[in-house]
């Protein structure tokens, strides 16, 4: 076995990842929030939150590598590396990077090879949906809302996702920020003037309610209020940016989508 061989996943797709590339009996931690594979929840210690981890208790696990995600995860690696653990945060925020975290991940845990066929498949599943998509005789527009309060639109890699479903983002000067704070919307206002016939919802950490969106002011008249084509995407398979993202989360999309054309 090459590379690390005690790896603590402080987010959910490095270890889907993993367990795809064949390397669960590597990972000694997951995150609390891990739901995928559900092999890992039944099987791994939860060692950590996202945005907070047990310090104390990644330590006993005797990690030789901790990956996890993005700036916010900053004060839990520098809490790891200043005991000097070995961390990895990435910040991928697009389709092109989860493929390429794939192939990264692979690469330091000595399976290249099978990751590289493991990001094939993932991106044959998204070239399947795209030629299904194409042949749409019209492409609705789509607002997808991460948070509600306050509203916040969808990341990069979703805005993507929703173009390769068949759908055309309705605030892509937005998605192209990677911060969900710079994609904060003071208002409705927006997506009132921009009037959806699509609006996807995932609420990370709370139930999406249709209904708190088509009781907003001004939002009654939408296209997607009318006509109920507000649906929730569930955050684990669209909110991580690993392959559920690329598989069950642009599927479930892809579903609505289709199903509004033929309408």
């Amino acid at each position: 076995m090459t590379g690390p061989r005690r790896i603590v996943c402080l987010t959910e797709e490095p270890t889907e990842v993993l367990y795809a590339l064949g390397g669960q009996e590597r990972i000694v931690g997951i995150s609390g929030f891990t739901v995928r594979p559900a092999a890992a929840r039944r099987e791994k210690p939860k060692v950590s939150a996202f945005t907070s981890a047990k310090i104390g208790e990644i330590l006993a696990l005797r990690p030789d590598f901790v990956i996890g995600f993005s700036d916010i995860q900053a004060d839990i690696a520098a809490a790891l590396i200043r005991h000097g653990i070995e961390v990895w945060i990435s910040n991928h925020r697009s389709v092109d990077g989860i493929l390429d975290y794939v192939l990264r991940l692979g690469a330091l845990i000595g399976e290249a090879g099978k990751a590289r066929d493991y990001a094939d498949s993932l991106r044959a599943n998204l070239d399947a949906v795209a030629e299904q998509a194409a042949h749409l005789p019209v492409r609705p527009k789509v607002y997808f809302e991460e948070w509600d309060e306050p509203l916040i639109s969808g990341i990069q890699w979703v805005a993507e996702l929703v173009r390769i479903a068949g759908g055309n983002d309705i605030l892509p000067e937005l998605a192209a920020e990677p911060l969900a704070k710079n994609r904060i919307m003071a208002d409705g206002a927006r997506v009132i003037a921009r009037n959806p016939d699509i609006i996807f919802g995932s609420w990370c950490g709370k139930k999406f309610r249709p209904e708190k969106v088509a009781a907003r002011p001004g939002w009654q008249g939408l296209s997607a209020v009318r006509d109920r084509q507000v649906f929730e995407i569930k955050s684990p398979i669209i909110l991580q940016p690993g392959p559920a993202a690329l598989t069950d989360g642009v599927n479930a999309m892809t579903a609505h989508i289709q199903a509004w054309s033929k309408a």
